[in-house]
């Protein structure tokens, strides 16, 4: 007899290691964020921060991590701005309770992890890319400003000038380029990401508990309630813009660019979501 198959675009998974993955599981749609997700995002992150083992993994199942907010959701409602802020605050309060986790937290990304996947992968305290990644911001090229603490990360990894390089120009980084700009902790083969995420939270988790609790404390003092002010002020940029005329041209072209088929690929018009990437 075979078993169900989840539904869950976000799924809890606890290792006998210490080890609590959060896992984002909605391939099909690259794990995209629309208000469903966002919102299953804040309340499985809840649950992992309540009880989070040793070490919290945070993975994305198939071949990208998450490549942002599903503009077939967005664009063409009647009140863009109020469905974007909605979606944006929810994804929001996962990314706060995320970076105020007491115990370590690790994120594996693989391919694509734009627009609000961006914020979603910086919010570890380590922070491992396989060399099929690649970080790209996207907002502006569809009329929009960062969201999930993509504006507030940046400028503290990389720098203020290479953060506005980042958002401005919407730049692709590959996994190797984001080792070297101090985006990402360490770049791996594709084939060993998985194995060398796991195990470096499973480090983590069989660690001094204490130490590293307040080791991590100690490396984010002060910084929460900054952060928390930071994501309401992208949550209404990103809100006010998604109503306006020149995002709401630029979604439906970018969707309609997306949507036409290209030579040789077979995949055109099928089922992933059309999203910033």
């Amino acid at each position: 007899m075979s078993l169900p198959v989840s539904t869950d675009p976000v799924r809890i998974v606890r290792h006998p290691d210490g080890v609590v993955e959060l896992r984002l599981d909605d391939p099909g749609r690259g794990n995209a964020l629309d208000l469903r997700t966002a919102e299953a995002l804040r309340d499985t992150v809840c649950e992992v921060a309540a009880d989070p083992g040793g070490a919290v993994l945070l993975r994305a199942a198939g071949n990208s991590f998450c490549v942002g907010g599903d503009l077939r959701a967005f664009a063409g409602r009647a009140e863009t701005g109020t469905y974007v802020h909605a979606v944006a605050s929810a994804a929001h309060a996962a990314i706060q309770t995320l970076y105020e986790l007491q115990v370590p937290l690790v994120t594996a990304v693989r391919g694509a992890a734009a627009g609000g996947g961006i914020g979603l992968a910086l919010v570890g305290d380590i922070v491992l890319a396989a060399r099929s990644a690649r970080f790209r911001l996207a907002y502006t090229a569809i009329g929009l400003t960062p969201d999930c603490g993509a504006s507030w990360f940046l400028p503290r990894l990389v720098g203020p000038r290479r953060a506005a390089d980042l958002i401005l120009t919407n730049r692709v980084l590959t996994g190797d380029d984001a080792e070297r700009w101090g985006l990402v902790s360490r770049c791996v083969d594709d084939e060993e990401l998985d194995g060398a995420a796991h195990r470096t939270a499973a480090d983590l988790a069989a660690g001094a508990t204490g130490a590293l609790r307040a080791a991590k404390c100690l490396l984010r003092a002060g910084a929460g309630d900054e952060l928390r002010h930071h994501l309401a002020e992208e949550a209404r940029s990103i809100a006010a813009l998604a109503d306006g005329p020149e995002a709401q041209d630029r979604m439906v072209s970018f969707l309609a660019a997306r949507g036409r088929p290209k030579a040789g690929d077979s995949r055109a018009g099928g089922r992933e979501s059309r999203s910033v990437s």
